[in-house]
């Protein structure tokens, strides 16, 4: 990058074996573990049944909006502590290492998650119920803003550099299977219990599933040893003396690119996995089990293609895909919505399917490629920052944004047309940035990195 002020011996010795395959699955494991925890509770609070048990159980009735809207803006509202997260995890797991914050994330999370099961509702303690709700909302939002950037680049700092693409895509297997999981378990649930079961007591469970998985992802994370990129540099003593003053200050505008680029996929990440159960449910009519299993069907496809498509990245580069999914987003998203219009499930299935598709070519590359835009010693939080700005200003808001325009013009088309425009503005930094498959992580993101090698990349 021409404003990094960093170089590179592209002759030194590189930590290629990263400690050796066994280290390298472990990294990958506790890595996925919190993005797993993450999308567990979006699958469980986003599944169409739980947002009108929120919004009922924690409001007073005649509330201002539907309860589903309630919901989602308890959703927006976490968002919008991620990006302190961001500052005050990123830097720190540049200065710290790693491993140190991704513990204490992993565990913030899940407690979260947790917490909002016991919580009691309006009927038992009145207004200081959504208070309550909204506190730990933003104690979630606030860990999540550490959780991902340090998860992918414990990640690309592990993994072997011709590998680098199929390993982050376990990152994003993370998300889809923590999805699944809460979606299904609601679903579950609600199958299994009669309708005032579950709203009694019966939605508490999904929730209180939580903890046990924070620490089994916590004593995962606690058995593996700090990346060897940041050892090295941290014996070298070329860690940044304010990793969070020279990150903005030489890295502003890659982060103008990460969030550009963060753009769409948070539109289409969160339109596609918090929104859109409810979007079939009140908008198109459709019954929540059937909305729910075209949900996980889609979602299990994404996961039967995600790895493939990391290690395809690694023979052809990360842009191409990036940029089939932006232009796909352009010209498909319309065609996607005028089928779940039909009043066939067939059809409602196969648009969601094309949404998906294009998502998951995203999402199968994103772990390699937005670390690889930054340098070792600002890594974390650089990526950190730049992710948390763009999820909580177009992620977190993007089911509420959505819905209140669905409500005030009357058309159904809105996610569509919001899909298209972030694909038109996600083009020029895809465009931009680099290709770095087959770059080793200790060069990339520096003004001397060399051009791809070890793929067809470029």
């Amino acid at each position: 990058m021409k404003d990094d002020p960093e170089r590179v011996d592209a002759g030194a010795t590189l930590p290629e074996d990263r400690g050796g395959t066994g280290a390298v699955h472990k990294a990958v494991i506790a890595s996925a573990m919190g993005n797993c925890i993450e999308w567990f509770d979006f699958g469980v609070f986003s599944a169409g049944v739980m947002t009108a048990i929120i919004g009922t159980v924690f409001f007073p009735e005649g509330a201002a909006g539907s309860a589903s809207l309630r919901s989602f803006a308890l959703i927006a509202a976490a968002f919008l502590a991620r990006p302190f997260g961001g500052l005050f995890f990123g830097p720190m797991g540049d200065k710290l290492g790693r491993k140190r914050v991704l513990a204490a994330t992993i565990i913030l999370m899940s407690g979260s998650t947790f917490v909002i099961g016991i919580l009691p509702g309006y009927n038992e303690i009145g207004v200081a119920a959504p208070l309550l709700l909204l506190a730990v909302r933003l104690v979630q939002g606030f860990s999540t803003g550490g959780e991902y950037g340090g998860a992918a680049t414990m990640i690309a700092e592990y993994a072997p550099t011709h590998r680098r693409g199929f390993f982050g895509s376990f990152l994003e297997l993370g998300t889809l299977t923590g999805y699944i999981l809460g979606a299904g378990l609601v679903l579950a649930i609600d199958l299994a219990l009669s309708e005032s079961e579950m709203h009694s007591w019966g939605w508490r469970i999904p929730f209180m599933v939580a903890l046990p998985l924070g620490l089994v992802g916590l004593y995962v994370r606690t058995r593996i040893e700090d990346t060897p990129t940041f050892q090295a540099m941290e014996e070298q003593g070329k860690k940044a003396k304010s990793p969070l003053k020279e990150t903005l200050q030489h890295y502003w505008r890659v982060i103008l690119m990460l969030i550009g680029i963060v753009f769409l996929l948070n539109v289409a990440d969160y339109t596609l996995l918090t929104f859109m159960p409810s979007y079939l449910v009140d908008f198109l009519d459709m019954k929540d089990e059937t909305a729910q299993l075209i949900t996980i069907g889609v979602e299990l496809v994404m996961i039967m293609v995600i790895l493939p498509l990391g290690h395809l990245s690694d023979l052809i580069g990360r842009k191409p895909l990036l940029l089939t999914a932006a232009i796909g987003y352009v010209l498909l998203a319309w065609p996607a919505f005028a089928l779940m219009q039909t009043d066939d499930w067939l059809g409602v299935a196969a648009g969601y399917a094309i949404v998906g598709g294009l998502l998951v070519l995203m999402l199968a590359v994103i772990g390699a490629t937005f670390p690889a835009m930054f340098p070792t010693k600002v890594r974390y939080g650089a990526f950190a920052i730049g992710y948390n700005i763009s999820t909580s200003l177009f992620g977190g808001t993007a089911a509420v944004l959505i819905g209140s325009l669905i409500d005030v013009t009357g058309s159904n088309y809105v996610p569509a047309y919001y899909l298209m425009l972030a694909g038109l503005v996600a083009l020029l930094p895809i465009i931009k940035i680099p290709e770095t498959a087959g770059v080793p992580i200790e060069q990339a993101g520096t003004e001397r990195a060399p051009e791809p090698a070890g793929s067809g990349a470029g």
